[in-house]
């Protein structure tokens, strides 16, 4: 069976499933996905939804051009008392973001869609609760500095399996959904699909 093929550029979702022992070929789907997460608050879809839609966006742009191979769309959405925070394009960014977050709870929601030539064959959400500590200014700016342009590749501007661990002061919820991507619940169903041992 050829490998399954990853609809995201994540590393860490990459990194996720590799280390796992899941075989991947990496496909990204150009999608706009600042644009599709506006119009679809316009629409009044919650985060769940949006991050259902935009996962499966993606595995369906890229099955479209792989016929026959099973496809992984992921994605992520932080939601923060109904604020949506993206992934920070620059550290300026990722200093709002934080700043933002300090002292308050927020919840990261993962998705991941699987499909086969069109056709979706499994979905899954997970959320976790996670509360920010008030940390001051000086380790904010310490940790944008050792962190560097790390943070820009999550949405929060932290990565837990690090220094960002120190931002927090209570976690609830998987530390995979929180890399962005229920594993568990994708190995279950390449278990089930044959590509990995059962």
């Amino acid at each position: 069976m050829p490998p399954l093929i990853l609809a995201s550029g994540s590393q860490a979702r990459a990194r996720m499933l590799r280390e796992a022992g899941v075989e991947i070929d990496i496909a990204v789907a150009p999608i706009d996905e600042t644009a599709l997460m506006q119009s679809f608050r316009q629409e009044g879809l919650p985060p769940a939804r949006v991050a259902e839609a935009l996962a499966e966006l993606k595995a369906q742009r890229v099955s479209a051009k792989h016929p026959g191979r099973l496809v992984l769309g992921a994605d992520q959405m932080l939601d923060c008392a109904g604020t949506w925070l993206e992934k920070p394009h620059d550290l300026a960014e990722a200093r709002r973001h934080l700043v933002a977050l300090r002292g308050k709870s927020h919840r990261l929601i993962s998705n991941a869609v699987l499909v086969r030539d069109g056709s979706r064959l499994w979905h899954h959400t997970a959320a976790a609760d996670l509360t920010m500590r008030a940390f001051t200014d000086d380790f904010l700016d310490a940790y944008l500095r050792e962190a560097g342009d790390a943070v820009l590749g999550s949405v929060g501007a932290y990565q837990l399996e690090g220094r960002g661990a120190q931002l927090f002061a209570r976690i609830d919820g998987d530390f995979f959904t929180i890399l962005g991507l229920p594993l568990l619940a994708v190995l279950d169903i390449l278990r089930e699909q044959g590509m990995l041992k059962a």
